[in-house]
């Protein structure tokens, strides 16, 4: 029980005012439960003009049969939009309708579509929370103002839906989420010319940009698939500005435009030269658009990168002749929205010509279950545990109680020092420092107080492995662990995807007080 409380308060203590103050305010209102179906609404602007955004992923199969998340699914007579036999994230996705972008959706299947979940709506729960709300509202306007629909009903609930998100914004979130509502409330203000819409939106972008967009680019909440959708979201945006002139002013455009430049640089800066994104923290494959489409999205924008060194978001990036390193040196997050981080503080992933060698092990799902824990903790992850502790405690999903705090941090040419506290109740620090030149790279890992420490190396599925004299040897080369008491090759599970995962090998590695790992590449 002490133990629960503590990571109650260790959680909660990070927490924003205006979290807890919404929170309250949403749980003791009456709720929103559906769009009044005759109440009055503006007339949509179906007329307004897009040029041709990202393709969604193909999702829909054809007739009613869908595939999100990696698990297909046949409606065989009627769709329940309330479907939770895949789990909630799978139910919000059949409810995005994000389907609707993906290549040559026939439009009579999307017009079906829509009016069979306007003749649920009044029955629906997961798919009229906020989030989904939000998501929804600019995929149906996308569909509408690309093949010109003028129908009433639509834009009733469309209208319904809108006004429900006006009133119902996740401050008790923020993060992502709001962000999100945004984007929605100022395609939908758009969509209907309402002011009152708009303002809000406007007031919620200005503010949640300025914050959650870093100044070295990245996004706050440091899971480059987030990043991804973010600025895919800011694109779409100046999409609405530039092919609908004087109908959004020059300091929201302004403002758009100089985040879409630093989170692109962003973006160009951390993706490895084969194109793959790195998938720390919460981050999958087949969910945000790729780092190329996203380019070459922006430039048919006009959009051009502005690169700033990678600082503030607490990752570096390395390239050598022939690999490249990424290290995270930095915090696990805002601390009032840690829910896509994870417990892998001081953990890097290595390419060697240009294929992945030492990778994370990403992550399969959403569910709060013992997966999504193991997925987020520390031993899943190129770094290390002391005393078999959590460095972050991450618990319960998305939550994070006490967590590792960067204390200091020295850069030099071919040298990174970092030292965090997530180890201070057992009175221990880490401090981990890489040295690197073309062909060599070392880590050298120091705990204070005589600690035992466990180092984990997680390798990609096409690394051929074997340990002989304590020596891992493989065709990328070798890597020798100096002063280590015991090394195991042993089998991990691999996330390739959401509900997807291939086994692969990881090196454990014990020791007492440090430990030197020499990594020698051919």
């Amino acid at each position: 029980m002490l133990n629960t409380w503590s990571r109650y308060y260790h959680t909660l203590k990070f927490l924003k005012w205006t979290q807890i103050k919404y929170r309250l305010r949403y749980s003791l209102s009456s709720g929103i439960n559906s769009p009044d179906p005759n109440g009055m609404f503006l007339p949509g602007q179906w007329d307004l003009k897009l040029e041709d955004s990202i393709p969604s992923y193909t999702s829909w199969l054809g007739n009613n049969h869908f595939n999100f998340l990696n698990i297909h699914y046949d409606f065989i007579n009627k769709i329940d939009w309330n479907f939770a036999g895949h789990g909630k994230l799978w139910t919000y996705n059949l409810t995005y309708f994000e389907f609707l972008g993906q290549p040559n959706f026939p439009k009579e299947k999307g017009l079906e579509l829509i009016h069979d979940f306007i003749s649920q709506q009044a029955t629906i729960k997961d798919g009229l929370e906020p989030f989904p709300i939000s998501l929804r509202i600019i995929f149906w306007i996308k569909f509408i103002v690309k093949h010109k629909i003028q129908d009433h009903k639509i834009d009733q609930s469309l209208y319904g839906q809108l006004q429900m998100l006006y009133k119902k914004p996740e401050y008790h979130l923020l993060g992502n989420h709001l962000l999100e509502n945004g984007f929605a409330l100022f395609f939908g203000g758009h969509y209907f010319s309402d002011k009152k819409v708009l303002k809000l939106a406007r007031e919620i972008l200005v503010e949640q940009l300025n914050e959650q967009i870093l100044s070295d680019g990245g996004h706050f909440e440091l899971s480059p698939m987030y990043h991804q959708l973010m600025l895919f979201r800011i694109l779409d945006c100046i999409n609405l500005i530039k092919n609908n002139p004087g109908n959004s002013g020059d300091d929201i455009t302004n403002l758009l435009t100089s985040k879409a430049e630093l989170m692109l640089g962003w973006m160009m800066q951390i993706t490895f030269h084969n194109g793959d994104m790195p998938l720390v923290n919460d981050s999958a494959n087949g969910v945000a658009p790729t780092t190329e489409t996203l380019k070459n999205y922006a430039a048919r924008l006009g959009i051009s990168p502005e690169t700033k060194p990678l600082k503030t978001s607490g990752y570096r990036k390395i390239k050598m002749s022939g690999y490249e390193l990424l290290v995270d040196v930095g915090n696990v997050g805002p601390d009032y929205i840690p829910g896509h981080a994870h417990s892998d503080t001081f953990s890097f992933l290595l390419y060697h010509r240009d294929q992945p060698l030492l990778v994370d092990t990403g992550i399969s799902t959403y569910e709060k279950n013992n997966r999504r824990t193991e997925e987020r903790s520390t031993s899943a992850h190129n770094t290390l545990t002391v005393s078999d502790l959590e460095q972050s405690e991450v618990w319960g999903g998305f939550r994070v109680a006490r967590r590792a705090k960067i204390t200091q941090l020295e850069e030099t040419a071919g040298k990174i020092t970092a030292t965090h506290d997530g180890y201070r109740r057992i009175n221990c620090e880490h401090r981990r420092t890489f040295f690197y030149d073309d062909q060599h790279l070392e880590i050298e890992d120091t705990l204070t107080g005589g600690h035992q420490g466990t180092a984990f190396f997680h390798f990609h599925p096409a690394a051929f492995l074997q340990l002989e004299d304590q020596v891992v040897i493989g065709e990328f080369g070798t890597i020798h662990f100096e002063n280590a008491d015991e090394i195991r090759l042993m089998p991990y599970l691999l996330a390739t995807g959401f509900n997807q995962t291939t086994e692969a090998m990881r090196a454990i590695v014990r020791f007492k007080n440090r430990l030197r790992t020499i990594i020698k590449l051919t």
